[in-house]
């Protein structure tokens, strides 16, 4: 047995669907809140067509997941959340099984084999692993610019607000805010800005669009496709590079059945993290062609991020990679089995976000929010702490309720819909 109490081969099991997914418990109920799979397609297996699918198949990684009752459903966070003891009884067995070899400096062994799967499932030439998101939307940028002008991104992005201005500081890069307040801009605003540059007296043209989709700060609304269609056209036309902070990308891709590679297809490059949802304590990659891509090592290195070992990285995405959108995808289909219960109950109001990925807030009519959360707790789900309070009363109209916002994870394979919803229910009572 390991620290959590699993023995270790059921450990190993954490992400997958689980017999959850064969125990024929109901989808996709009532209004949708995420797009289902493609027609004909099962909300397990993905797109029969994807990489990512092809890879699952051949892969020994193929299976990572978790097994009912194996641990807590977690109503926060994109990804599983694993303990160090978890993370360290996982390096272990990949170790005794052979699947960990060692890299020097952030080249070749774990690394490289992590590099090849993201390039393959992301429809690029070359891939490469950084020890940081904020780094890798840097390099993107900065390699893209060439060393110079401007860049215009999304005001509530997370390399404007989240980065601490190192793409300005450290590169001598500008970046243009557009769409404050939204998840995304309109291709009018790009041209005005462009135009306005064009006009300086001092040349210091837009050279970058990087647009981020799901946005976090807009809790995973996602950037609208028609306009970013628009965007991406015209940037082609006018030679501006482009890149996609694309952190969260497969949980897009999972809500609404479109491949991760076509999501990827317009840019020059893409940025997927490794430890949101694929679990690994930190890690990035960045994708494109290999001619911006295949010496980046060098400015890696230079920025002091050539670390001497990435294999325990690398190891941990990499065994949670292949398959990961069609188990989200069933997680997804949890969420609206619980969705559609908690719709029916008068002591629950569920709100989605716009356009969104794998958050909604739920109201409770619970006056202490707090004991409510901590029964939950008591009973295996662990949710968030409330995120305010409306009063009831002939003013506020009905009874007092809490409010949550509540995150779509693959722990939810754990469990049913129903089987949550009857926990929440259950747990109204003190």
């Amino acid at each position: 047995m390991n620290a959590s109490g699993l023995d270790r081969r059921r450990f190993l099991a954490l992400g997958s669907l689980g017999a959850a997914a064969v125990a024929g418990r109901p989808a996709f109920g009532g209004r949708p809140a995420f797009a289902g799979p493609p027609a004909g397609v099962s909300p397990a297996a993905g797109s029969a067509s994807s990489p990512e699918v092809a890879a699952q198949a051949t892969s020994p990684h193929a299976g990572a997941g978790v097994e009912p009752g194996a641990g807590p459903v977690r109503m926060t966070g994109d990804g599983l959340g694993l303990t160090p003891a978890e993370t360290a009884a996982l390096w272990a067995e990949l170790a005794a099984d052979g699947r960990i070899e060692r890299d020097s400096y952030s080249n070749g062994g774990a690394v490289a084999a992590l590099e090849a799967h993201f390039a393959e499932v992301l429809g690029k030439e070359r891939a490469v692993f950084l020890p940081t998101g904020t780094l890798a939307n840097h390099l993107a940028v900065r390699t893209l610019a060439g060393g110079t002008g401007r860049a215009i991104v999304q005001a509530e992005s997370h390399l404007f607000n989240d980065s601490g201005d190192c793409v300005q500081t450290l590169s001598g890069i500008t970046l243009m805010p557009l769409g404050p307040d939204r998840a995304g801009f309109r291709l009018d605003e790009v041209q005005e800005v462009i135009a306005r540059t064009a006009g300086g007296r001092v040349s210091r043209p837009v050279s970058v669009i990087s647009i981020e989709t799901p946005v976090r700060r807009r809790y995973g609304e996602t950037f609208d496709q028609g306009e970013l269609d628009r965007i991406t056209a015209f940037a082609r036309r006018e030679g501006i590079g482009l890149h996609l902070d694309g952190a969260r990308i497969f949980l897009q891709s999972a809500a609404t059945g479109r491949s991760v590679a076509d999501y990827a297809r317009p840019f020059d490059t893409v940025y997927v993290s490794l430890y949101k949802y694929f679990n690994s304590v930190s890690g990035a990659v960045l994708a494109g062609p290999g001619a911006l891509l295949d010496e980046l090592f060098h400015v890696r290195r230079m920025f002091g991020a050539g670390l001497p070992g990435a294999w325990p990285f690398a190891a941990l995405a990499r065994h949670y990679a292949p398959g990961f959108t069609g188990r989200f995808r069933q997680a997804l289909a949890v969420s609206e089995a619980f969705i559609e219960r908690l719709g029916r109950h008068r002591a629950f109001e569920v709100e989605r976000i716009p356009a969104g990925t794998n958050l909604f807030r739920l109201r409770v009519a619970q006056a202490d929010g707090a004991a409510f959360r901590a029964r939950l707790g008591r009973r295996g789900i662990h949710l968030g702490a409330p995120r305010g309070f409306r009063r009831g009363g002939p003013e506020g109209g009905g009874p007092d309720r809490a409010r949550f916002l509540v995150a779509v994870n693959e722990t939810w394979n754990r469990t049913s819909g129903d089987a949550l919803a009857d926990t929440f229910i259950g747990a109204l009572r003190a």
